[in-house]
């Protein structure tokens, strides 16, 4: 591709959007999705991203807030979104949600903030996008002209598209078109979710009610009619030994067919062996003709809402900046007020209604947060039917990157000066949360540190102390940790696979797929591999050391359990390592050659060596009892507090 340099007597930026290596010139080169190999005119963004990480963070939340603030007219636009007396729209949104799953945009929006300031301190007078991506040249082309530099592009060759040919006939519908197959395969997969127990639960005799995800489940005890959740693990039990029957509210989460019946099946079993004490509904249940109306009428009401605030779009430039982030996000918004997401969001706000008003009155309501955006309209209509104390329970690590657990520090969460449904408590599982939380802003008072329920079998394992070191002439075992997303998961693999012959020959790879991405070892056929779904903890005492992906959870296990730990840092995506910012037993690599650098020092991050307190476990569960004890006397008394690893 040849590039010719402006002849504007500025410096000249080449932003460069691919991972192969970028040309040389007379320009500055700055690197869009890789880290420096190098070069002393270079730059990294993802870099940048990192060394900036909390300037970056606070001024992208500070741009959601100013948006949801902004004056529309005579109203905030949080008030022009009123959907239901004192609740608003916009907390459902796509924007206002901040999820990097969601929004594929996201952490570009956060580059170009970041590229704002490079091109400010190189007094840069061009700049040259190398892309095939026109969303990013469109976002570029109006930052330039805001920013009055000269601007080319040169289009480099797309890569493969892995999604489907009839997903991206669906992506190039009209929103509302989407929203209305979208609908129908909802009502395909759901409606079999219709009198899954609802009836039973108006009449409960519980007043504690849990809102779950039918995921995650002990499959074996299923099988017998026992519901046993890894979201839960210890607690449900508790409750029960102690003679407090529960109510439970499940999530649909699986898009197979016939998944809705087996689920139907599956809760109806749960309910019948809780025998009085257990009472288990799906959020299904409440589905009707009725529902559906009222919820498409939110829906037209919701695009007729959106019709008006065409001139929104101006407000998508941050403070103090020239970057139009507009075009990043413009999906987002119009599938947020007219396409799917804006259907499912109205669904979810009726079946939410429904489920919430049937209920006899309860004293305690405990939920998975994860700031989805329904979890608003869940926070909202708990309290608008009149229940008693509500408890957001994030049931995993708080990354520093996943935005939607974080605010602006002028309007967050539990400031009281915020519209945001919020819980009146947030129980964090251990040090890690607590100290996530209160760097995001959250108040002292909203937060109490509880035992970590997913992670308790972490208080009967020993931390592993065979180390390679003591295994003279024994092959150097890597356990594999994989990604939930296949492409994070193919490249993942693809630098082990490169990184292979610098390796000995003798190494050994055990690759433990996730569920929900399964792994074909002939597709990496330059790298030697046993899959297994053995159970993690297993694995963990029969490795030297995990190399996992940039997200997965299964990371902080190892972590606990003194194993060492090397993750993927690719510049593809935000580092949303559990294990980011942590000094001991844990190296982030770049590239297959660090990669293979690191696994040749045999013990690369250092087995046994002192770890930070990460999660708070003990199976008696004492600070959980102190916090039912105080928020719901009478269902527990107060007990001592547990330990932490």
């Amino acid at each position: 591709m040849a590039l010719n340099r402006p002849n504007s007597g500025l410096p000249t930026l080449l932003v460069w959007d691919s991972e192969e290596p970028a040309p040389q010139g007379d320009w500055v080169t700055v690197l869009w999705k890789g880290y420096r190999t190098g070069g002393a005119a270079e730059v990294s963004i993802p870099q940048r991203v990192e060394e900036q990480a909390d300037a970056l963070r606070a001024r992208y939340l500070r741009w959601i807030h100013d948006l949801g603030e902004a004056r529309v007219g005579e109203k905030r636009l949080l008030e022009r979104l009123s959907v239901r007396p004192g609740f608003s729209y916009w907390w459902m949104t796509l924007l206002a949600e901040k999820s990097s799953d969601e929004s594929v945009y996201l952490y570009d929006a956060v580059k170009l903030l970041a590229l704002e300031d490079v091109a400010s301190a190189h007094a840069a007078g061009t700049v040259i996008l190398a892309s095939s991506d026109r969303t990013l040249v469109r976002a570029f082309r109006a930052w330039c002209a805001n920013a009055k530099l000269a601007f080319q592009w040169r289009r480099l060759p797309k890569p493969n598209d892995p999604v489907s040919l009839a997903r991206r006939v669906y992506r190039s519908l009209p929103h509302p078109v989407q929203a209305m197959a979208y609908l129908l395969r909802y009502l395909k997969q759901r409606w079999p979710l219709r009198r899954t127990g609802m009836k039973a639960l108006s009449g409960t005799t519980g007043r504690v009610t849990f809102c779950s995800y039918l995921a995650c489940l002990d499959m074996a005890e299923a099988s017998q009619g026992r519901f046993h959740s890894g979201y839960w693990t210890a607690l449900p039990g508790s409750l029960a030994h102690d003679g407090i029957p529960t109510n439970w509210i499940h999530l649909y989460v699986h898009d197979e067919p016939g998944r809705g019946s087996r689920e139907r099946d599956l809760i109806g079993r749960f309910s019948q062996e809780g025998a009085g004490a257990q009472w288990h509904s799906a959020l299904d249940d409440a589905l009707s003709w009725r529902v559906i109306t009222d919820a498409l009428r939110d829906y037209f009401r919701v695009g007729r809402m959106g019709a008006r605030l065409r001139g929104v779009r101006r407000r998508f430039r941050p403070a103090n900046s020239t970057v139009d982030l507009w075009p990043l996000f413009k999906r987002d918004w119009r599938s947020s007020m007219y396409g799917s997401k804006a259907l499912s969001n109205c669904l979810l706000l009726n079946l939410i209604e429904r489920v919430l008003a049937a209920l006899p009155r309860q004293e305690l309501g405990l939920y998975l947060q994860e700031h989805q955006g329904w979890e608003t309209a869940w926070v909202h209509c708990w309290k608008a039917s009149g229940h008693g104390t509500l408890v957001g329970v994030p049931h995993t690590c708080i990354n520093f990157w996943d935005l939607r657990f974080f605010s602006d520090a002028g309007g967050g969460p539990g400031t009281g000066r915020s519209d945001m449904p919020m819980p009146e408590i947030v129980a964090l599982n251990g040090p890690a949360a607590m100290a996530a939380c209160r760097g995001g802003g959250y108040p002292e008072d909203a937060i109490v540190e509880v035992e970590a329920l997913r992670f308790l079998y972490l208080a009967e394992r020993p931390r592993v102390q065979n180390i390679a070191g003591n295994r003279s002439g024994s092959p150097l075992r890597v356990l594999v940790l994989t990604d939930s997303v296949p492409s994070a998961t193919h490249r993942q693999l693809q630098w082990l696979q490169e990184a292979a012959p610098s390796l000995p020959a003798s190494i050994r790879c055990v690759v433990r797929p996730h569920p929900y991405c399964p792994v074909r070892a002939g597709d990496y056929p330059g790298l030697p591999m046993q899959l297994t779904d053995t159970p993690l903890s297993v694995l963990l005492g029969d490795c030297d050391v995990a190399y996992t992906s940039n997200t997965t959870n299964a990371a902080v296990d190892a972590y606990c359990m003194g194993v060492p730990v090397v993750s993927v840092l690719d510049g593809q995506s935000f580092n949303m390592s559990p294990l980011r910012g942590l000094a001991e037993g844990v190296r982030f690599v770049r590239s297959p050659q660090e990669l293979a650098e690191v696994l040749s020092g045999g013990s690369p991050a250092g087995r046994g060596s002192e770890r930070q307190r990460y999660f708070t476990v003990d199976p008696a569960l004492p600070r959980w009892k102190a916090l039912l004890s105080r928020i719901a006397p009478g269902i527990y008394s107060q007990a001592p507090i547990g330990r932490t690893v």
